[in-house]
């Protein structure tokens, strides 16, 4: 993920007063935490193979840039869980009118839009990070998720 991205992810997290914020994207996760004091600052955690490293977004922002674990994937027998990356409404079609990204027996590759995640007024495709074939589905169109929450098993 690049720096004008994480930056714009941290002041939006800074000027909406939300306490957190977490985005995965491709094998990146970044997670923002406002640390709620009066002047707020975002704390970034960054998950992936690379050293932990410390990076200056702004003056107003000081972010940490860390790694943390990664969910593990779970046992092989029951396939792969894409889970949600962040909290907010889950759609199965862009629309009301259009059919659903996917449904169960359909197969998806790397990268494929499963769903749509509504949170704060945005609309975030939520992308395959697995090739295979939708065994369920595992919440309703228009329900609420939270974080981490399973959406797909992929098998």
């Amino acid at each position: 993920m690049d720096l004008r991205k994480l930056k714009t992810l941290i002041d939006l997290v800074s000027e909406s007063g939300i306490s957190e914020l977490e985005v995965n994207e491709g094998e990146d996760r970044v997670r923002i935490v406002n640390a709620g004091s009066p002047a707020p600052t975002g704390h970034v955690v960054y998950a992936n193979p690379a050293p932990t490293q410390t990076m200056q977004a702004s003056p107003a922002a000081a972010p940490t840039l860390a790694t943390a674990p990664v969910a593990e994937a779970p046992p092989a027998e029951t396939g792969f869980i894409a889970r949600s990356p962040m909290v907010g409404t889950f759609y199965r079609a862009p629309n009301p009118e259009s059919p659903n990204f996917v449904n169960i027996g359909d197969t998806v590759k790397v990268g494929q839009t499963l769903c749509i995640i509504e949170a704060m007024k945005l609309l975030n495709e939520i992308e395959s990070e697995q090739a295979g074939v939708i065994k369920e589905i595992l919440c309703e169109n228009g329900q609420g998720v939270e974080f981490d929450q399973p959406l797909f098993v992929i098998a």
